[in-house]
């Protein structure tokens, strides 16, 4: 099965409207757009973080579907146990067979949980975990997480006199899972949503582990106009910054291509947390970053064999 156009997409929805998520959130519009390509009722274990906090205040929930909350370093170890489990009880017909989503943000994933999914994909148990990546811990008060991009400004890398911004790069999250030869694997984009809804779907359908590295900018944490986050999360792809590419069997593949990108400056300009990047006392920075973009993106392409 594959989307080719929103008539395909299903109507009913298993995640409702009247959270408490800010307008423009990134990681809001990957939730609808997951569960919406799941087309049926799954079991979602939802790390601690953003999206946990704003659709469950109690004695409200925006899920409509069986959802568990789990502490940050632990969305992997339950979604092994819950499938685990599930596999028992229906070999032994007492359960129905559900798939299982995992879904944590970069601060849950590239650094609390990253020794929980390792040993789940290492294991080979079979459910898809999502990292929505808003390049932050952006519940807690926007601190630097290892997704956080070199240069960037968070509450604990400020841009000052002392540091401009981050010093450190961006952990090269996928690389890390596909180290350990998953099921399948990928990149998206909320911008994407054909690629991102048929990526959740492959992932779903393959048998053993899937992992899907989201990108969903934050407004709130990035500092720009809650209007402009589907802009700014294409822009990421135009200039080369995230790259969308997919590992199965063994094999890359890029999902789309961007011979001509546009220049770096375009995805950074509109965002405050990057403003003192285009200082010129800070431009080394900016190229540090502009090379570590395009190095990315060459390594990525070699991997798809172009």
């Amino acid at each position: 099965m594959s989307i080719k156009s929103l008539k395909e997409l299903p109507k009913e929805e298993f995640f409702s409207s009247g959270h408490r998520m800010c307008a423009g959130c990134g990681p809001a519009i990957c939730v609808r757009q997951t569960l919406i390509a799941a087309g049926r009722p799954v079991i979602m274990v939802s790390a601690t973080g953003c999206v946990e906090v704003s659709t469950t205040i109690y004695p409200y929930t925006s899920w409509k579907i069986p959802w568990i909350h789990i502490a940050f370093e632990n969305a992997a170890a339950v979604a092994s146990g819950i499938e685990a489990a599930l596999k028992k009880l229906s070999k032994d017909g007492k359960a129905k067979k559900y798939d299982i989503i995992a879904f944590a943000g970069d601060g849950g994933t590239f650094d609390i949980g990253l020794q929980a999914l390792s040993g789940a994909i290492e294991r080979g148990h079979d459910f898809l975990y999502i990292c929505y990546d808003n390049e932050a811990y952006m519940n807690t008060g926007i601190q630097r997480s290892g997704a956080t991009p070199h240069g960037a400004e968070t509450t604990t890398s400020p841009a000052g006199s002392v540091i401009p911004g981050k010093k450190e790069y961006k952990k090269r999250l996928t690389d890390i899972i596909i180290a350990h030869d998953p099921a399948y694997a990928a990149t998206a984009s909320i911008a994407y949503w054909k690629d991102y809804m048929n990526k959740v779907i492959k992932g779903l359908d393959a048998k053993g582990p899937a992992f899907i590295h989201v990108f969903a900018p934050c407004p709130r944490g990035w500092r720009f106009p809650s209007n402009q986050t589907v802009s700014i999360a294409r822009l990421a792809v135009e200039t080369r910054y995230f790259p969308l590419y997919e590992y199965e069997n063994g094999k890359y593949t890029l999902s789309l291509d961007i011979p001509k990108p546009k220049p770096l400056e375009d995805f950074i300009k509109p965002q405050r947390r990057f403003r003192h990047l285009l200082d010129p006392k800070n431009k080394n920075i900016l190229e540090e970053l502009k090379i570590d973009v395009e190095r990315n993106w060459e390594r990525i392409k070699k991997l798809c064999s172009l």
